[in-house]
């Protein structure tokens, strides 16, 4: 059984290293708030992620082949959607619903 001093500062050290990871965000944040870049990146970021995950999902999509109707009339449900409703969870959910039909029922085999 290890020294009652040795597990009392083992447990200090864990605590003290945790807090300490659990506070650098907070720490690192708070300059950022104010930065021109920060807000700039905040504008722009989420176009750019979805431009980037536009392009992963639809790279290996076969254009001339009739199975890549299903991932194309998704992505035009979806967009659709946002344009007409502006509501981010209500396109996700109808466009992935349109996928998954198409998918598994049309383009089924």
């Amino acid at each position: 059984m290890p020294d009652p001093r040795y597990a009392i500062a083992a447990i200090l050290v864990s605590a003290a290293v945790t807090w300490g990871l659990r506070a650098l965000p907070f720490a690192a944040l708070t300059p950022l708030r104010n930065s021109s870049t920060a807000r700039y990146l905040a504008t722009r970021m989420p176009a750019g992620v979805m431009v980037i995950l536009l392009v992963y999902a639809l790279r290996d999509v076969p254009v001339t082949h009739a199975s890549a109707l299903a991932p194309l009339t998704a992505l035009a449900v979806t967009i659709g959607l946002h344009l007409w409703r502006r509501n981010a969870l209500l396109s996700i959910l109808g466009g992935t619903a349109v996928h998954t039909f198409l998918a598994s029922v049309v383009f089924a085999g």
